[in-house]
């Protein structure tokens, strides 16, 4: 698992299953996009929780602060968004940002070296730009414009390769995932 690599990783949960019955909530009830944003930040943090419950190392953090003191006590992070993603007027309450966007603010913030997107879909090799990844629904549609304004290292690695990004963040071996180009 990649939470249990010795380099500095931050988790950010995306919003799974409990994501999924959001939408799904959505379009039986109606609600409005606003609404289901705050539920689908939600979802992430159930998810987050259910993974820092998988691992000794791995603690809750919702805050840059306690991201950093998760970090400095060499404790792998597990992002919950609520507290410093509702309400922010630069991060749209739809379904164009998810995690893979709100994975790239938090990196910004964070100064980041890189971002690594767990995905659960097959990908290219070598690499793609964030426009087409999005247009074949691999990330969000936020992600390009985000990206654009804010690069940073970006890459993807499917599901089921996982492992080869935990060897890489302990060997600094190449992770084979797929570069996530700006253009």
């Amino acid at each position: 698992m990649i939470a249990a690599s010795p380099a500095p990783v931050v988790v950010v949960p995306g919003g799974g299953l409990f994501a999924d019955a959001v939408r799904q909530a959505q379009r039986r009830l109606k609600f409005s996009d606003a609404v289901a944003h705050h539920m689908a930040l939600l979802a992430m943090e159930q998810y987050g929780r259910a993974i820092a419950g998988m691992g000794p190392k791995t603690r809750i953090a919702e805050t840059i602060r306690s991201i950093r003191l998760c970090l400095q006590g060499e404790h792998k992070p597990v992002w919950l968004p609520t507290r410093m993603v509702l309400g922010r007027p630069d991060i749209a309450e739809s379904w164009e940002v998810t995690s893979d966007s709100l994975a790239l603010w938090l990196a910004g913030r964070l100064r980041a070296r890189g971002l690594l997107l767990v995905k659960s879909a097959h990908l290219p090799a070598g690499f793609d730009s964030a426009r087409s990844l999005s247009k074949r629904g691999i990330i969000d549609a936020a992600f390009p414009r985000l990206l654009a304004a804010n690069p940073c290292p970006c890459w993807c690695i499917e599901g089921r390769d996982h492992h080869l990004a935990a060897k890489a963040f302990r060997t600094g071996a190449d992770p084979q995932a797929t570069l996530i180009s700006p253009a």
